[in-house]
């Protein structure tokens, strides 16, 4: 074969290729965007990846004791969060989503195109499954450490000092909702809280930002051993942070 025709045939091989290869891109990539995929510092999406089905809890209803007991954690998980659940995939059928292209984060960033239904369903699943991953067994000298630790300092003046702000959102919440700490577009650690089952990551959320961390300030996860004291959940309540996670969730 001429030496010519054969080294231009290789250059259109090589620019085929890559032309190949950006409509291949452009077919994954473009769906996200267009789909509405919050994005921050041009990654999309952010927030942690969780199935839309409920995961097995990780531990025992009695890991958590003597701060959230078993009884609590039994009704918690197996019927309130089992329902959310449950809600949630009869609306993701019921409104054409396919589960199978779209993550629940995705999901979550265009709530507000959807129905009451999903945006309850959603953002309690979504809520409940981020909460139980982020709590351990008891430990007295809980705290984060490393850059997560660093940045707390920075952005709150102390760790006692977020603590009582955090705990603050928490107590003040009125009626029923969560407390988040979370990363804002500016890289700044913020802390705030949002009403029933929404969450930072919904576009109709006054507080947005990636979720580090989230306490249930509902009735339903403290009632039956704090009553209407949910000052004294909270107080307990920080010595489950599973802070090795939290930090991790951080550094992503």
């Amino acid at each position: 074969m001429n030496k010519k025709l054969s080294n231009s045939r290789r250059d259109f091989i090589k620019t085929t290729g890559k032309a190949g290869l950006a409509a291949g891109l452009s077919l994954t990539v473009l769906p996200s965007i267009a789909a509405g995929n919050p994005v921050i510092n041009g990654n999309a999406p952010f927030g942690e990846d969780i199935p839309y089905e409920q995961q097995p809890l990780g531990y025992a209803y009695t890991a958590l004791e003597p701060v959230i007991d078993a009884m609590t954690m039994e009704i918690h998980y197996s019927r309130h969060a089992a329902a959310y659940a449950k809600n949630l995939a009869e609306a993701v059928k019921a409104e054409g989503v396919d589960t199978g292209k779209e993550k629940l984060v995705s999901l979550l960033g265009r709530i507000s195109k959807f129905s009451a239904k999903m945006r309850n369903n959603g953002g309690g699943h979504y809520n409940h499954e981020f909460f139980w991953k982020s709590m351990r067994a008891v430990s007295d000298t809980n705290a984060p450490q490393g850059a997560l630790a660093d940045a707390i300092i920075k952005d709150f003046g102390s760790f006692d000092a977020f603590k009582t702000q955090f705990t603050d959102a928490g107590k003040n919440r009125f009626g029923s909702g969560w407390a988040w700490l979370v990363l804002n577009k500016d890289s700044k650690l913020v802390i705030g809280s949002t009403p029933n089952q929404d969450n930072p990551l919904m576009d109709t959320s006054e507080l947005k930002g990636t979720p580090l961390l989230g306490l249930d300030v509902w009735e339903h996860a403290y009632y039956l051993k704090y009553q209407n004291r949910r000052p004294d959940y909270i107080a307990a309540w920080w010595k489950l942070v599973n802070w090795d996670l939290v930090s991790t969730r951080y550094s992503k």
